[in-house]
This record gives structure tokens, C-alpha cells and sequence, in this order.
């Protein structure tokens, strides 16, 4: 379904710590992916509701700057030449119903604490990346769902439709759009009111650790956190400005699987008189969009947010190879990330080739772990799960393929949550197929608690000692 081109708006730069760089390839051909294959896409009853709703986007103000897109491609350039490393987490799909204070307070939280241990552990800088504010849609494997006798659309994320499971809910609704917007504006306020206001200090972060580790089932991470714990006490002797470590940078990102909402969200820079994507300071596209001659790729490729694109086990070298020369065929620092997801059984044959191939073409993208959707499993009594183990052997997979071919391993890509769900099995709870049922929140995937994900961030600093 074609809509009106999104309104041509300037969105201000704000200060960038690099240059431009090169134009995107026919950067004026925004609208070109309207006449390319579309998979993923809503079907959207009322074209002149989705007209309308599109106009009413592309109105409003950027929800990121240009300047702080050119500043993260430059953070993800250093990740790619191992100079630092990259921790992106956060829900699997976001609801408007958890965009509160509180649930938000807690997902930074946990990335916070996850970003201190991994620092310490590569002795790195960590650049942290939200899944918040705009992960508001997820790509379906149907798009219907049958109960009872009785077929609907199925849930395609709270921009989109609800989850209950009537006709009213599951009807695509193009005003759902605006209220991501609005629901991404106001989750963005809090991020940076957190990361700015000395809810990001150093020494509570670190304090918070220390928790984690105050009982007899993480006792195992004691001694990592013992070693922090003389750091801190190290730097304080040395007379280090702690007041400088009581704020921190926290981007956002999200799968850009709406075409509707990213275009009328993409803005010319009033700077570089270049587009920009102002939903999010960093994209990817996902594993079921990832085709080169499709929509998302064009659109993500005429953009200079940095991007990312999900891969497979399935994915050949010479997909990947395509892709990068689509999305970045300037080979700019920062640019590309792939975000590899292969499974805890598949990565140790299936990464190597990928690496070496990419490699040898002299492209050096920043390659990072998402551990979670390879190991995805459902239970006998029809529960949708993952194993912890599993998580923690892809992460382990990931960083031998690395070694192996001697690139550099830049990142993982984590769902996770900051409440203390129960739906993930194992880890330092050890939560079993019975306990499952105790707080199985998502409407989506699972993903790992506040607990398991620390016990993540602990696990994963001894393979950067090592890698």
C-alpha cells in the first residue's frame, strides 16, 4: 500500500565529535523502497487513516539529533577496531503499557550494572545502547493467529495493534504509530534524565553489584567484583574526579521494521543537508528483512544513522557481502554492524566462514552477539523459552569464532528486563519448566531477568580477559 511521501522537515545537528563523512548511496531517493518488495508490513485497513497518521509524524519533532547519530557511528567505529565494546539491551517489544518511570528506571539500571563489570573486564570503554524507545513492533512468522476455531491478525507489537485477542484489538490501527512516537519521546526524556542526573554514578552502580554478589548462589562472581571494588578504592587514592563518572552517553536503537514510521521520521540535517532517521540514534534490520533487493535495506541504506543487520545461520558469505556493499559501500568507520544470532549449536561452523570472507574483502564491520534468538525453544506445554546455558555458549561460541579468525568479537545484543520475570530456564535462580509459569510476562519472546543478566555480564567479562 502506497502512501504520500513524508513531509520534508530540517532536523538541527547539535554537536557530532567527527565529521560527515560521505554521503549515503542517492541519499535523495527516499521514497525509491515504496516500489520494492515490502515483507513484514501491516495491513493497514484504511489508507487514509495511515495517510493521515504518516502526515502527523512527519510534523513532529526529532526524537534523536543528527549530531548525536554522528557521535555514536564514531563510539561504534572504536568498537570495531577493538578500542571499545558495545552492550545493547533492553525488551524484547516494548508495550505503552511498561513505558513507566519505574520499568524504565530498571531496564537502565541493569545496563548500567551490566556496563560496569564488562568494562572492567576489557578494560574498554562501554558504549551502551538501549532496545528502548521505539522497539514498539516485531516481525511475525504468520500474520494470523487461529484460537478456538477463530483467526485474527496476529500481534505485531503495541505500534501496530494490542495483544488481546479480539477483532477490535488485533486491528491495525495507524494512530498506534503516533502514540509509539509519543511513548519513544517520553521514554527518551527519562534515559537521559538517568544517564545525566547522577543515576548513572559510578560508585552506586558498582554498590549495586556488590549486591548481586552478597548471597551464596552468585557467590561464584565474588572474586570479579572484589577486583572492581580495588579499582574504585585504587582510583579514589589516586584522586579521581568521580563527579566526572556520575553521568554517561545511552543511545537508543530498535529493529526499523515499520517502513511508514521510519520514513516519516527520516529528516534532511539542516548541517550536512543529509537524511537522518531521527526515531533512533542507531537501526538494524532483522534476519526476515534482510533481503538486498528489498524496502528496508534501500531506505536503511539511503540514511547516515550507523545500521545494523541480523544474521543467520542460514546467511552465506556472499549475503553478507552484498549487504555491506549496499549499506556501506564507502566502507565508512561506524557504519555497519552485523549482529550475528546462530544459536548456541550452530555458531562455531556457521560464524568462521562469514568472518574470513568478510575479512578478506578488507571490510571491517563491527560484529556483535545476539545470544538470544538462535536458542529460542517451545515447551511441551506450548511455553516459548530459552536456556541460560545456551545464551552463555553462544556468547562463548561467538568469542572463539573471533579468536579463531583473528577479528575482533565488538559487542552483544541482549533482551533482557530489568523485573524479575521468570522466563528464561537456569541461571544463578535456576529456574525450571514449573517455575516458568510464576512470571512469564512477555508478549513476545522471553528474555533474561535482572538476575540472569548480571550473571550474563560476570560470565561474558572473563571471556573478554580472554579473548
Amino acid at each position: 500500500m502506497s502512501t504520500a511521501p513524508a513531509t520534508r522537515l530540517e532536523v538541527p545537528g547539535g554537536a557530532g565529535d567527527d565529521v560527515p563523512g560521505p554521503a549515503p548511496r542517492s541519499a535523495g531517493g527516499l521514497d525509491a523502497h515504496r516500489d520494492l518488495p515490502r515483507v513484514q508490513q501491516p495491513a493497514w485497513p484504511d489508507a487514509g487513516a495511515l495517510e493521515s497518521a504518516v502526515a502527523e509524524l512527519s510534523a513532529l519533532p526529532p526524537l534523536v539529533f543528527a549530531g548525536e547519530v554522528d557521535r555514536l557511528r564514531g563510539r561504534l567505529a572504536e568498537a570495531a577496531q577493538g578500542r571499545a565494546f558495545l552492550l545493547q539491551g533492553g525488551d524484547c517489544a516494548e508495550t505503552f503499557a511498561d513505558a513507566t518511570a519505574d520499568a524504565i528506571r530498571r531496564r537502565v539500571k541493569t545496563v548500567l550494572q551490566m556496563a560496569v563489570v564488562l568494562t572492567y573486564g576489557a578494560s574498554l570503554p562501554v558504549v551502551k545502547m538501549g532496545r528502548m524507545a521505539g522497539q514498539f513492533a516485531k516481525p511475525r512468522s504468520s500474520d494470523s493467529e487461529t484460537r478456538d476455531g477463530v483467526t485474527l491478525p496476529a500481534y505485531r507489537g503495541d505500534a501496530v495493534n494490542g495483544f488481546a485477542f479480539t477483532e477490535e484489538a488485533r486491528t491495525p490501527d495507524p494512530q498506534r504509530l503516533v502514540k509509539a512516537y509519543h511513548t519513544a519521546a517520553s521514554t527518551l526524556n527519562l534515559i537521559r534524565a538517568f544517564t545525566s542526573g547522577g543515576f548513572a554514578d559510578l560508585r552506586q552502580v558498582h554498590e549495586w553489584n556488590r549486591g548481586f554478589v552478597g548471597n551464596s548462589a552468585t557467590s561464584a562472581y565474588a572474586d570479579l567484583a572484589g577486583e572492581i571494588d580495588r579499582a574504585m578504592a585504587f582510583m579514589a587514592a589516586c584522586g579521581a574526579d568521580f563527579d566526572a563518572l556520575r553521568s554517561t552517553e545511552m543511545f537508543s536503537s530498535h529493529e526499523a521494521l515499520l517502513l511508514d514510521y521510519e520514513r516519516a521520521l527520516t529528516r534532511i540535517d539542516s548541517r550536512t543537508q543529509l537524511p537522518y532517521d531521527v526515531s533512533a540514534h542507531f537501526l538494524w534490520i532483522g534476519e526476515r528483512t534482510r533481503q538486498v533487493d528489498g524496502a528496508h535495506v534501500d531506505l536503511l541504506s539511503r540514511v547516515r544513522n550507523p545500521v545494523g543487520v541480523k544474521l543467520g545461520p542460514t546467511t552465506t558469505p556472499e549475503d553478507a557481502l552484498a549487504l555491506a556493499d549496499k549499506l556501506d559501500p564507502d566502507h565508512e568507520p561506524g557504519r555497519l554492524t552485523f549482529v550475528t544470532r546462530m544459536g548456541a549449536g550452530r555458531i562455531r561452523e556457521a560464524l568462521p566462514p562469514l568472518l574470513r570472507a568478510v575479512a578478506d574483502a578488507g571490510r571491517t564491520p563491527l560484529w556483535i552477539c545476539d545470544p538470544m534468538h538462535g536458542n529460542t525453544f517451545t515447551t511441551a506445554s506450548g511455553v516459548k523459552t530459552r536456556r541460560f546455558d545456551e545464551v552463555v555458549d553462544e556468547v562463548r561460541g561467538f568469542f572463539e569464532a573471533h579468536r579463531e579468525a583473528g577479528t575482533v568479537p565488538g559487542g552483544l545484543h541482549i533482551e533482557l528486563t530489568g523485573d524479575d520475570v521468570t522466563e528464561v530456564l537456569g541461571g544463578v535462580e535456576d529456574i525450571d519448566d514449573a517455575a516458568l509459569a510464576t512470571r512469564y510476562e512477555t508478549l513476545c519472546d522471553p528474555r533474561l531477568n535482572h538476575q540472569q543478566s548480571l550473571e550474563l555480564a560476570f560470565l561474558a567479562a572473563d571471556m573478554l580477559r580472554g579473548r
